[in-house]
């Protein structure tokens, strides 16, 4: 949050040199008429050494043997304290300080509160006493004006008949936006914490809500006991309703967040969070409990949680739990959008030669028409990959070692109702080894030539598929070798880099075929155009002999922009039937592949990547762009398949997503998301948000609606509104610019 306005600093009229001399050999501790004698204290807890306090003046005068009065420009020194004034009084025989104003304190510390007062009577240690006609600023935030304040052994700071505020308050409007009046508030620096007696919230003048007694943090405070921001929200079935969190400090590594919600429709929710750092990780779990009119009767609420603990040995080790009532409670509650729902251990070391990788666990699906029975939904997979540079024959040698494991909780050998072709009951256990090696040549020309060759070795055990042995051993051969041959030309501004590339791969053809359960989705682009096999996984591997071409320009501007275009496509020696319709890869020659991008140097950025036959008609298309300006942004895709069966796209997709966001000079920005689905005209969801901040408050609108509709979900409309007041806390600073007072 913007910082309020406090009255700027003048430069101070040089001094006489007599005076700048007095004033730095006299403190407030001196016996007068003694320089550099040092005046005793008297405590009873304990024997202290008094710390001399600095005081500088325009004009000092010792008054007999009691009194020192400093007149122009006073500045004290003293514990990291400074104070300034126009005129101080130090009396010994009261130990006092009377101070005529303007006066300005600024404390030391973490608070680095700031008082300004007309008049004040203090200590001679500035902890004690009363400022009157007095406003208090606490970390650049806050503001407390009131008639009184006193301080009380450099801990209390009692504020009578206070107004307080962290909005913009100008002469022409004194009246703030917002403001909690109240007869009393004290500020215990110890505990950073704000108490008001008789407290009063007003908006633009208006008294809204009275609080007996109400207790809430200082800016400075991070974490600490107590409600946060409410929520206010609205959807179709659940009604009107509101959230109030509440959070307890558990210690400097814990916390709980208790969050009730009540709604019109006889919704009960009871939310908690409970948050734990340690030295080597953190954890986190959070839930839900509910009875509400979705399903009448019935309890309903979810568990989600989380870790990461660093092991010794660089290993890390991540925890996941993901677990829901029914499909529909986390929609309906607005906890999340994922319909598969994964819990399980990973487990992974990433090193300059070497990465490991572990995931085990178990995904349950609340998609409509999913079966968790005859999916493989417990599944484990770990990889170990070791980078080698042999000395005898050069180049860059991979070792990889894989274990992958599958298992459907259903016993069936036969297809069910799901009409996938795979046994419902189906599991599967491989093992496998890849060894790789690749070498780089520089010919003459600039010519780049490089060798690969692969053995891909795999044991898999099959369980309750009839269609397969028990064990079957795959082993694959491949090698490669590739020519590229950059062109560079540089004319005025611009630098043109055109690269063709030319790869020639065989592999064998006629190895046995494994249960695929890995490898069905397929993709097509530039990243995988020069692979040794298309298929994403280990169950299915790219067979037979094959061309990858491809050739790219790239344009690099002065000014900053860049244009990239990409061309190319797989030739077949021999239709093996691996890929399926609409991969782009099926037949003896792919699809042509044509993949661009650009990138300007005013935030603009935009990539396409298109599938299309001989004929030019188009089996994929997606193109992105984005933005990001200073006042604009938008991010936005278009997707089109064509129908595969194979992959279970019965229809074409036609999708459109749209992220926009914009800001005004106002204090408002504002945002809205949509998702379109042009084969079912309809949209499936669209999000609008709202947002008014300047330095004292912020307020979100939002307002959202999911169309799409299942046996289990509904189509919903929601709205939710809240409001935060920054200066109670040290995460309310809004970030927004302080509001200019009109002349």
């Amino acid at each position: 949050m913007a910082a309020p306005v406090l009255p700027p600093l003048t430069r101070r009229p040089a001094r006489p040199a007599w005076a700048l001399t007095l004033a730095a050999l006299l403190t407030l501790g001196l016996v007068p008429g003694g320089p550099g004698a040092q005046a005793q204290t008297a405590d009873t807890t304990a024997p202290v050494q008094d710390e001399a306090a600095t005081l500088l003046a325009d004009r000092i005068v010792l008054s007999g043997s009691n009194q020192l009065i400093a007149e122009g420009a006073v500045e004290i020194y003293y514990r990291s304290n400074r104070l300034t004034a126009a005129r101080l009084v130090y009396d010994r025989e009261t130990d006092q300080l009377t101070i005529d104003g303007p006066i300005r304190l600024i404390e030391p510390g973490q608070t680095g509160n700031i008082l300004l007062a007309d008049q004040a009577q203090l200590s001679r240690d500035l902890q004690n006493g009363i400022l009157t006609g007095a406003r208090m600023v606490m970390a650049r935030e806050l503001q407390l004006a009131a008639a009184k304040i006193r301080r009380q052994g450099g801990r209390y700071t009692t504020l009578t008949q206070v107004v307080a505020s962290s909005c913009q308050i100008c002469v022409t409007d004194e009246t703030p936006l917002w403001e909690i009046r109240a007869r009393k508030i004290t500020h215990d620096a110890e505990t950073r914490q704000l108490m008001f007696d008789g407290a009063q919230f007003r908006a633009m003048g208006v008294p809204l809500l009275y609080w007996p007694h109400l207790r809430m943090p200082d800016p400075t405070v991070e974490r600490m006991t107590g409600f946060l921001r409410p929520t206010l929200r609205s959807t179709s079935s659940l009604g009107a309703g509101i959230k109030l969190p509440y959070f307890i400090e558990l210690g400097k590594s814990a916390d709980l967040t208790l969050e009730p919600y009540l709604s019109t429709s006889h919704t009960y929710t009871l939310g908690a969070r409970y948050r734990r750092a340690f030295n080597a990780g953190t954890f986190s779990i959070e839930g839900a409990y509910s009875r509400d009119s979705v399903l009448p009767g019935e309890a309903r609420g979810y568990l989600f949680a989380d870790g990461t603990f660093d092991l010794p040995l660089d290993f890390t080790l991540g925890l996941q739990v993901r677990m829901t009532s029914d499909p529909s409670y986390l929609l309906n509650y607005d906890i999340t959008g994922d319909d598969r729902l994964w819990s399980g251990l990973t487990l992974d070391r990433v090193r300059d030669d070497e990465l490991i990788w572990l995931r085990a666990g178990n995904t349950h699906s609340i998609r409509d028409g999913e079966s968790n029975a005859t999916e493989p939904m417990l599944a484990g997979d770990l990889s170990w990959l070791q980078v080698f540079h042999p000395s005898g024959i050069g180049g860059e040698a991979t070792l990889e070692w894989q274990f992958s494991a599958l298992r459907r909780a259903s016993d069936l050998t036969v297809d069910g109702p799901d009409d996938d072709t795979v046994p419902d009951g189906r599991d599967r256990v491989r093992a496998s080894m890849i060894a790789d090696w690749r070498r780089n040549w520089l010919l003459g020309g600039g010519i780049l030539a490089s060798t690969q060759a692969e053995l891909a070795t795999d044991v898999v055990q099959v369980t309750q598929d009839p269609a397969y042995p028990d064990t079957l051993l795959r082993s694959l051969p491949s090698v490669g070798v590739e020519l590229r041959w950059p062109w560079v030309k540089t004319s005025g501004r611009a630098a043109h880099v055109i690269e063709p590339v030319a790869q020639l791969v065989w592999s064998g053809k006629t190895p046995a075929d494994l249960p695929n359960e890995d490898s069905w989705l397929t993709e097509f682009d530039e990243g995988n155009l020069f692979s040794m096999s298309r298929f994403p996984g280990g169950d299915a591997r790219e067979r037979g002999a094959r061309a990858n071409l491809g050739l790219s320009w790239t344009r690099h501007d002065a000014s900053g922009w860049s244009l990239g275009v990409t061309m190319g496509r797989v030739l077949h020696a021999e239709d093996l039937g691996q890929f399926t319709a609409g991969s782009g890869l099926a037949g003896k020659r792919s699809d042509w592949l044509l993949a661009t991008h650009l990138s300007t140097g005013t935030g603009l950025i935009v990539s396409n990547r298109a599938l299309f036959d001989d004929s030019f008609d188009v089996s994929r298309e997606e193109l992105r762009m984005a933005y990001a300006g200073d006042k604009y942004q938008i991010a936005a895709g278009y997707l089109w398949m064509e129908t595969n069966p194979a992959e279970g796209r019965l229809v074409p997709t036609s999708e459109l997503l749209l992220s926009t966001g914009w800001g005004w000079g106002t204090g408002w920005t504002g945002n809205f998301e949509t998702r379109y689905d042009f084969t079912a005209e309809r949209a499936a969801k669209a999000k609008l948000g709202l947002q008014y901040a300047n330095e004292c408050v912020t307020v979100d609108l939002s307002l959202s609606r999911r169309f799409t509709s299942s046996s289990s979900v509904k189509p919903e409309t929601g709205v939710g509104i809240s409001v935060q007041l920054a200066g109670f806390g040290a995460g309310t600073t809004t970030g927004a610019a302080r509001r200019v007072c009109a002349r």
